[in-house]
């Protein structure tokens, strides 16, 4: 076997044949005996005291098996859990108050869905309804309707990042610039809606199937919330129809669902509609962002102040997480001297905002690369230029967050302007064509210092067989981005199998070893794939003394492990198969199978992650300066993401990306009206399809990171960030309008050239 014969080398999916066949199970597939059906009754009001109850109707209709409120439950609060559990502010069922439309009152568990849709419309309750706000501004304003008591002034959070005298700085700052940015809501938009369902055993112990991106935070919040033991409840993660951040809390329906399970002694489980997903599910956080940048004559930056209130909804969901990472996000990709951050998350009486892909990344980067690129502008420097000059490099800190342990940032703006013709174009397009860049910096696993667990931040099982084969354990979670096709990589490439050779089990709080945090913050590859290079290392050590003592070998022999053999290097004909020398081994140990653990824990590598990926991004448009209808003529994109482990699912990666980029620049967004999402289906809510999908070339700038599995870091959930930001400043080349408030409409093209 070649060095990297797998690393590096494109890779199929291991899950591909399943869903294009349809064997792949859902967990909205999975049929028990007995199963009840749940449904959720929702508040239509946005904030209201609840005076009373009734749900006696209800209970009498045939079918119907269990009704609650959240009176029946524990009335434990759960939300961000261990980050800040002080944030805690979320029932699973409304108790004193409902704080949205939307915000869940009670649950219907009867024989089928209809039964149970007919139960919910006998439920009766009593509001009191209460003054509401639906933006920051009334929210924190005097006299505001306080919608949690303990946050009197609806912030509920706020985090803070300050280094040099930025006053100073921008006192003596040659150009100074101040704008203010609005960004707005999107929806995850993930094609299986959440689903869970849930079974009691005899012994009162609770498995849960759930459509999640974290089954062990659910694992742990569901339990707390049930009041039982952590090893009492088992979450088990089945195929999962994507999940972009919206799919890493406990949600009221896995709480309900074994809940009602645990009353009724039978299965239940909760699938919500399109509409419930649309008009009441998490959504990305909308911002107001207010940065304040000074540079030098010659275009250095001496300085940043930056304020963002964060428009959170009803509850702090993983809100208390982004006000901080999207300071963090202000202050990288670019050295700031001196750098000083407010954000406050702001309560509103509209659906919680949660984590989503580039979890305050896209919001933070689309005001600072606005701002660079209107700098360059008035400057008069190149916008390509003017980055190369406070461009990060390795070796670069961000003081008391981070150090950056590898930077391809210039590499990738000089590769972006070869790629795109960036200097002809930037000088010669006309006629409603313009051309723009963004850039974006993202962490490779997330906010780890923040943490109080007593296990690792992820870990690892192998199991290894005298046939040859090995079988891997993990409880790292894959949701779609095709996880557990690079970490059978990483294993393969280390053992020196096949990837047919390697089994995966994944995801199973009963089967895997504790702990893994989830998939977000791009943390799987990183970490769990660290995790599973220790348990390997372990593996090998072992086969490797086994194969020295058969053939008598001394130190100087170094021990190969590739093509299926374990052997000396120089010397192939002293050693044997994998299996042959698992099988010896074993014999060794009185037949005690070989397996080994291994974990990963980051420790000394900044307050938010180890490693950051780097990239640039230029966008090619053309305006219609009749209708303002703007179409995406080209994108041409580089990437630092370490060493590419898998070229093919970076690319599935770069191009998702895109599209939700696309989508957050140009079309998407929620319709309210007093609180209340209009649009929710997928005709009304705008997303791009397949054929509004721009052409594009990409290329990946590898370096090496030190703390990555085999060089390897964040390779995928940085990119949404970029493409927002390189078509407002392509839009600007076009048409002279700046754009400072998401989305990118063709009324606002037209308002802002004089056409409307």
């Amino acid at each position: 076997m070649e060095k990297n014969a797998i690393i590096g080398k494109d890779i199929p999916r291991t899950d591909g044949r399943a869903k294009a066949t349809g064997a792949a199970m859902y967990t909205d597939d999975f049929k028990l005996p007995g199963m009840l059906h749940g449904k959720l009754l929702r508040s239509p009001v946005p904030h209201a005291r609840i005076v009373k109850i009734d749900v006696s109707r209800a209970k009498a209709l045939p079918g119907v098996k269990c009704v609650i409120t959240g009176a029946d439950t524990p009335k434990i609060k759960f939300g961000n859990w261990r980050l800040f559990p002080a944030t805690q502010d979320e029932y699973p069922l409304a108790v004193d108050k409902v704080r949205f439309i939307g915000d869940e009152v009670a649950a219907v568990a009867a024989i089928d869905r209809d039964t149970a849709e007919e139960a919910l419309e006998l439920i009766e309750v009593e509001y009191e309804e209460l003054p509401a706000v639906f933006d920051v501004d009334s929210a924190i304003a005097e006299g505001a309707p306080v919608i949690h008591a303990e946050s009197p002034g609806n912030i509920s959070i706020d985090r803070k990042i300050n280094y040099g005298d930025v006053d100073k700085a921008l006192a003596e700052a040659y150009y100074v610039r101040e704008d203010t940015f609005t960004v707005h809501a999107v929806s995850h938009a993930y094609l299986e809606p959440c689903s869970s369902l849930a079974q009691v055993d005899l012994d009162g112990r609770i498995t849960i199937w759930t459509s999640t991106q974290t089954p062990y935070i659910v694992q742990c919040l569901l339990a707390a919330t049930l009041g039982m033991r952590e090893n009492d409840v088992r979450v088990i993660k089945p195929y999962v129809g994507g999940g972009f951040g919206g799919k890493m809390e406990l949600r009221t329906w896995e709480f309900c669902a074994a809940f009602m399970a645990k009353l009724t002694g039978r299965p239940v489980k909760f699938t919500l509609t399109r509409e419930e997903e649309l008009a009441y599910g998490r959504r990305r956080h909308p911002m107001k962002i207010r940065s304040k940048v000074g540079f030098t004559k010659d275009g250095i930056l001496v300085g940043k102040d930056l304020k963002i209130l964060l428009d959170g909804g009803a509850y702090n969901s993983m809100g208390p997480t982004a006000t901080f990472l999207c300071g963090n996000f202000g202050a990288m990709l670019y050295r700031y001297p001196s750098y000083r951050f407010l954000g406050e998350h702001v309560y509103t009486n509209k659906p919680p905002a949660g984590a989503m892909r580039g979890f305050g990344a896209p919001q933070s980067l689309f005001a600072a690369e606005s701002q660079m690129n209107m700098a360059a502008e008035e400057l008069g420097i190149d916008p390509i230029e003017l980055r190369i000059k406070n461009a990060m490099v390795t070796g670069d800190r961000i003081p008391g967050v981070a150090t950056i342990s590898s930077c391809g940032f210039i590499e990738s703006l000089k590769a972006v302007a070869r790629m795109s013709g960036w200097k002809r174009k930037r000088s010669r397009l006309k006629n409603g064509r313009g051309i723009g860049i963004g850039c974006y910096s993202f962490i490779s696993g997330g906010v780890f210092n923040w943490f109080n667990t007593q296990y690792p931040f992820s870990a690892a099982e192998i199991r290894a067989y005298a046939d040859g084969t090995v079988h891997l354990l993990t409880m790292a979670s894959d949701i779609g981005q095709g996880s557990d096709t690079v970490l059978k990589q990483i294993l393969a490439q280390e053992l020196g199998l096949k990837m047919e050779d390697i089994r995966i089990t994944s995801a199973d709080t009963a089967m895997t070893p504790q702990a893994d945090l989830g998939s977000w913050g791009s943390r799987v590859t990183l970490m769990a794939g660290n995790a599973i290079l220790d348990a390997a290392r372990k593996i090998k050590k072992q086969l490797a003394g086994a194969v020295s003592a058969k053939f008598n070998l001394n130190v100087i022999f170094d021990i190969k492990f590739a093509d299926g053999r374990v052997f000396a290097a120089g010397k192939p004909e002293r050693g044997m198969s994998f299996g042959e020398a698992v099988a010896f081994v074993q014999k060794a140990n009185r037949g005690e199978q070989l397996v080994a653990r291994g974990s990963y824990t980051p420790r000394g590598k900044g307050l938010v992650t180890p490693a950051f990926s780097f990239g640039a991004q230029v966008a090619e448009v053309e305006v219609d300066k009749e209708t303002g209808l703007v179409k995406v003529e080209k994108m041409w994109t580089a990437h630092d993401c370490g060493t590419v482990l898998n070229p093919m699912a970076v690319e599935g990666q770069l191009d998702g990306s895109i599209q939700m980029g696309l989508g957050y620049a140009l079309s998407e967004q929620f319709v309210m009206d007093g609180g209340k999402t209009l649009n929710t289906t997928f005709l009304d809510y705008k997303m791009p399809h397949a054929p509004d999908m721009p052409p594009g070339e990409s290329v990946c700038i590898e370096t090496y990171e030190p703390e990555g599995p085999m060089g390897a870091k964040e390779a995928g959930e940085g990119l949404v960030s970029p493409t927002a930001p390189a078509i407002a400043e392509a839009v600007w080349h076009a048409t002279g309008f700046r754009c400072k408030d998401l989305p990118i409409t063709p009324e606002k093209i037209l308002r802002g050239t004089g056409k409307l």
